[in-house]
């Protein structure tokens, strides 16, 4: 007999590092994660939004539309300062549509290259729209400060995480655990806030 307490929840993603963040967050709460089966993967693929908000939400109502439960999806990105903003909403295809996370990377540090310390200054914005089975919406917001380093540095993480070292650390993302980053990172917050507002 299903337990009426656990809430099965799709995230609307495909990324299997950003599967992999939100169960570990989620562990101990009523949240079961699945991830996208092959329909679903392709409504979810569209990005057509000008801003982080509508992208998530753009997502999460195409897989609501197919599944009636509860969905949720992100919708995150690098905002570099010398860069006005940029890569922003592009950050996963910055070095073109079908870029490798060492492609972007390379991008990001090739265009930084002249940037002086101090000058570098960057944020990880995630929007995390969340649907009901009602069909009720709201996007959580996180934002995590920090500045882009001169080379790669660990090999943990995913995307950015090797060039991305947060306010007041001396580590990058990538060189930090699973625990640390998960406490620091923008997906991480916005992620809490649901969940918090969940257990209330």
């Amino acid at each position: 007999m299903p337990d009426k307490n656990v809430i099965d929840l799709i995230a609307a993603t495909h990324n299997e590092g950003k599967l992999k963040e939100f169960r570990h967050i989620a562990e101990g709460s009523r949240l079961v994660i699945r991830g996208l089966d092959a329909e679903l993967v392709k409504a979810a693929a569209e990005e057509t939004g000008h801003s982080f908000d509508e992208n998530a939400l753009q997502k999460a109502r195409a897989v609501h539309v197919l599944t009636g439960g509860w969905v949720m999806a992100d919708d995150s990105g690098l905002c570099v300062d010398a860069l006005e903003g940029r890569p922003g909403i592009r950050t996963a295809r910055y070095a073109g549509e079908d870029a490798r996370d060492e492609d972007n990377v390379r991008r990001l540090l090739e265009e930084m290259e002249e940037v002086p310390q101090g000058q570098r200054g960057a944020a990880f914005c995630c929007s995390l729209a969340v649907i009901g089975p009602g069909g009720g919406e709201k996007v959580y917001q996180g934002i995590t400060r920090g500045e882009i380093t001169r080379e790669r540095m660990g090999s943990g993480g995913f995307g950015y995480d090797p060039v991305f070292m947060p306010s007041g650390h001396e580590r990058t993302m990538a060189q930090m655990t699973a625990e640390e980053k998960n406490r620091l990172s923008h997906r991480g917050r916005a992620f809490r806030m649901f969940l918090e507002e969940l257990e209330r």
